[in-house]
């Protein structure tokens, strides 16, 4: 006799480990790390313009956009290139990044992985009037078979390929996020080291299995009494990292489960100390249905200080004279947290970043894909499809073929 089922349960850590493991023969990301980067540095070498153009949305964006707002300060000491990020539609604010950039001195990197998505074309097609589109200043991430490269290969134009099996928003380790990453002087092997470390940390079951693991245990578990998910973010420079985490979060785990059921994991991300003064009051005395997951930085490596000023009625302030500013911003984390895990009924844990560098922005990226991969296989869902998504995008479409078609007649 044999027994099946295709009900909703949740299955042991073994179980899902396995699981995970078995995903390693059809997911791509997780392979992302141990990919030769040769080609890329040697491109990156031969890019003289000093305006990096990336064109895409959501995935095709994000992944780039967080690392190098995380990396951006050092990297205004190293490198004398400048990436700029066009991906919407709102006219006024294309107008103004676009003034930005010198358009004879740049290099625009055109990422769509269908190579239709709609935003990207309108502004590709836009750019053509700004300034002559060649091989010269183009280049081309997408998958192998799509029309965007077929574009590419017509006009002879530099190209890199997205895996069939790595989604957008999986692709920040790919030529996605290190092709345009390189060129403005990130160190993308350090990237990929850093990767390799939450691999390993994990899959040889070292010392990142059992955090991760259960992590996404409590989530699954308490999903129907904590059903945001809050990131709290104490660096200015994780504001980029914050938009890429609700994405992966929201469009991988917002799902319909085996059991036909909605699930809903809802991502929220805020950064300190600023979100002291507006969203912490909702999170003290507002409705328990939240986990906080804090991330701090040790060590920003920077200097500044509160000068040794004091200011007439304002004396009693001057406990703050001399305290670094890394320091401060740290304070108010842990003043913050202190305050939280003593109402003891709000779950939260704490994420500790050793420093601003390539190494440990990919540790917390790449460790938060697993996190998605593994909250997934315990919800029973696909992890990696958006058929919420699909459905408006295909309204669009319609919608522009319609207004098309009038305007031949």
């Amino acid at each position: 006799m044999q027994y099946s089922k295709n009900f909703y349960q949740i299955k042991s850590n073994e179980v899902i480990f396995d699981e995970i493991k078995d995903e390693l023969k059809t997911v791509g990301y997780y392979h992302l790390p141990f990919e030769d980067t040769t080609d890329i540095k040697q491109f990156a070498q031969t890019v003289v313009q000093k305006d990096i153009v990336v064109v895409g949305i959501g995935g095709s964006s994000l992944g780039a956009f967080a690392i190098h707002k995380f990396l951006k300060q050092k990297l205004k000491i190293s490198s004398n290139k400048k990436l700029h990020f066009l991906e919407s539609t709102d006219p006024m604010e294309l107008e103004y990044r676009v003034s930005k950039i010198d358009m004879q001195d740049a290099m625009f990197i055109i990422i769509s992985k269908s190579g239709t998505t709609i935003e990207t074309m309108a502004i590709f097609k836009y750019l053509h009037t700004k300034t002559d589109i060649t091989n010269k200043n183009c280049l081309i991430i997408s998958e192998n078979d799509s029309t965007l490269t077929s574009y590419a290969n017509k006009h002879n134009m530099k190209r890199y390929e997205i895996p069939k099996n790595v989604g957008g928003r999986f692709s920040v380790f790919s030529a996605v996020g290190l092709v345009p990453l390189c060129i403005v002087g990130v160190d993308i092997d350090k990237l990929l080291d850093g990767c390799k470390k939450i691999y390993h940390g994990f899959f040889d079951k070292e010392e990142f299995y059992e955090p991760i693991m259960e992590k996404a245990r409590f989530i699954v578990e308490n999903k129907h009494r904590f059903n945001i998910n809050v990131l709290f973010s104490y660096s200015s420079a994780l504001e980029g990292f914050n938009k890429w985490y609700i994405q992966l979060w929201g469009e991988s785990l917002g799902k319909i489960n085996i059991n036909n059921t909605k699930q809903a994991l809802t991502p929220i991300a805020i950064t300190g100390p600023v979100d002291q003064h507006s969203f912490l009051q909702l999170i003290i005395q507002g409705k328990r249905d939240k986990t906080v997951t804090f991330v701090k930085v040790d060590d920003f490596q920077n200097s500044l200080i509160v000068p040794d000023v004091s200011l007439t009625h304002l004396e009693n302030l001057d406990n703050l004279n001399n305290i670094k500013f890394q320091n401060l911003i740290n304070y108010q984390a842990d003043a913050t947290i202190g305050a939280i895990k003593d109402i003891k009924d709000i779950p939260c844990d704490v994420i500790n970043i050793k420093k601003v560098d390539e190494y440990n922005i990919a540790k917390l990226m790449f460790s938060y894909q697993l996190l998605t991969s593994i909250v997934g296989k315990f919800l029973q869902i696909n992890t990696y499809d958006q058929p919420g998504v699909e459905h408006s995008k295909n309204i669009l479409k319609d919608k522009l073929h319609s207004i098309f078609e009038t305007k031949q007649f």
